[in-house]
C-alpha cells in the first residue's frame, strides 16, 4: 500500500485531474451554505483523492458540518461508480448535496451521538473521515473504542489538526499526534501553518493543472492523513505532556 505522502498525493493530482475539475465544478454549483463552510479546497481535494485511489466500499464520516465534506465524498464515489458513505452527526444533512444521477440509497445518515450509533456502523470500513468535536474527549473515545475496530492499514482522515503549527496540549490533535507516535506511524499533512513547503508544493501543482481557482476563501488545509497501524497499541492511560506537537 503507497504511504501517503507528497510523491503519492501529486501522483494522484495528476491521475484523476479531469475527473477532480468536475468534482470541483459541482461543488462550486451547490448552493452556499450559512455561515461559510471552513473546509479547505487541498484537504478535500486529497480526501476526494484517496477515495478514488482506495476505492473503498464503505466510507464512514463522522461530522457532517456544513456538509461540503460529504458532498466531495458522493462525489468521489459516484466518480468510483462504487461505494456507500455513512454518516454520523447530531444535526441532519442537506440532501441538495448528492451528485446528479447518484443513488439515493448510497448514502446513509444516522442523527444522534456515534458513541451510541456503533451498531450503525458497516461491517467493513474502508475509510474514515473524522471532522467532529475537536476536544481530547472525543479523541479518547474513538482511541480506545473505533480505531480497534477497524481492519489493520485503513486510511483515515482527521480534520483540524494543525490550524496552527503547533497543537494545543490536551486537544483531540495532540492526543492523535501521541498515539501515532506511540505507534510509530507517520502522518501526512498538506497545513500552510505545518508543513508550508509541501502546501506550496501543492498549490503550484494546482496551478500547473489549472485546478487553482479558490472554492473557498479558507487556506489553512489543517487535516492528517495515515493509515491505521497494523496492530495499534491503546493509547497512553496518561495526557500528553503540554509540549507534545508530532
Amino acid at each position: 500500500m503507497p504511504t501517503i505522502d507528497l510523491d503519492h498525493i501529486s501522483a494522484l493530482y495528476r491521475t484523476h485531474r479531469d475527473d477532480l475539475a468536475r468534482a470541483r465544478d459541482h461543488i462550486r454549483a451547490l448552493p452556499a451554505p450559512a455561515p461559510a463552510p471552513t473546509l479547505d479546497d487541498i484537504e478535500a481535494e486529497i480526501t476526494y483523492l484517496l477515495i478514488r485511489h482506495h476505492t473503498p466500499d464503505h466510507v464512514v464520516r463522522i461530522g457532517t458540518t456544513h456538509s461540503t465534506a460529504t458532498a466531495w465524498t458522493l462525489a468521489a464515489l459516484r466518480d468510483n461508480g462504487t461505494g456507500r458513505l455513512h454518516t454520523f452527526d447530531t444535526h441532519d444533512p442537506h440532501p441538495h448535496h448528492l451528485p446528479p444521477g447518484m443513488d439515493p440509497d448510497r448514502w446513509k445518515h444516522t442523527k444522534g451521538d456515534v458513541r451510541a450509533k456503533l451498531t450503525h456502523l458497516p461491517p467493513h470500513t474502508g475509510l474514515l473521515t473524522l471532522d467532529t468535536a475537536h476536544g481530547g474527549w472525543f479523541a479518547r473515545w474513538y482511541l480506545h473504542h473505533l480505531l480497534p475496530t477497524l481492519r489493520p492499514h485503513t486510511p483515515i482522515a482527521v480534520h483540524g489538526v494543525f490550524r496552527h503549527p503547533r497543537t494545543a496540549p490536551f486537544t483531540e490533535g495532540a492526543l492523535v499526534l501521541s498515539w501515532l507516535a506511540n505507534n510509530t506511524t507517520g502522518y501526512f499533512t498538506a497545513s500552510a501553518a505545518r508543513a508550508p513547503h509541501t502546501h506550496q508544493a501543492l498549490t503550484d501543482l494546482k496551478t500547473e493543472l489549472t485546478l487553482n481557482t479558490p472554492l473557498t476563501t479558507t487556506r489553512t488545509d489543517p487535516a492528517i492523513f495515515f493509515h491505521l497501524p497494523a496492530r495499534p497499541a491503546p493509547p497512553s492511560p496518561t495526557r500528553p505532556r503540554a509540549h507534545a506537537t508530532a
